[in-house]
């Protein structure tokens, strides 16, 4: 990455500008590094996590229990994605996102 002035640096190109993804040991938790946007990114996840009204919350949870899902990962499907899953048209994706639910179990064991 090019440096700038005062210890700044330039993202890679493609990079959201947001918090480091990866596992990395730190005592802080932004990961080593100026703060930069961490608490803006913070703030913006709670923000799309809480105070969802319990109508969205039930049909949300219905409509993953009918397709296999967790809530967590229906809703985040919508939030990253903006796409809400149904059967058979989103067969291929469901199954995928079950695949990844097998491998962060077998990670975690």
């Amino acid at each position: 990455m090019k440096t700038l002035g005062q210890g700044a640096s330039l993202p890679k190109r493609g990079h959201n500008g947001g918090p480091r993804l990866d596992n990395e040991r730190s005592s802080r938790p932004w990961g080593k590094g100026p703060v930069g946007t961490y608490y803006y990114w913070r703030a913006a996840h709670d923000a799309a996590w809480r105070n969802i009204p319990r109508d969205t919350v039930l049909r949300r949870l219905e409509r993953a229990a009918s397709i296999g899902l967790t809530w967590r990962e229906y809703t985040l499907e919508i939030l990253e994605r903006g796409r809400y899953l149904s059967l058979p048209d989103d067969s291929a994706r469901i199954a995928e996102i079950k695949a990844a639910r097998r491998s962060r179990r077998r990670m975690a064991d």
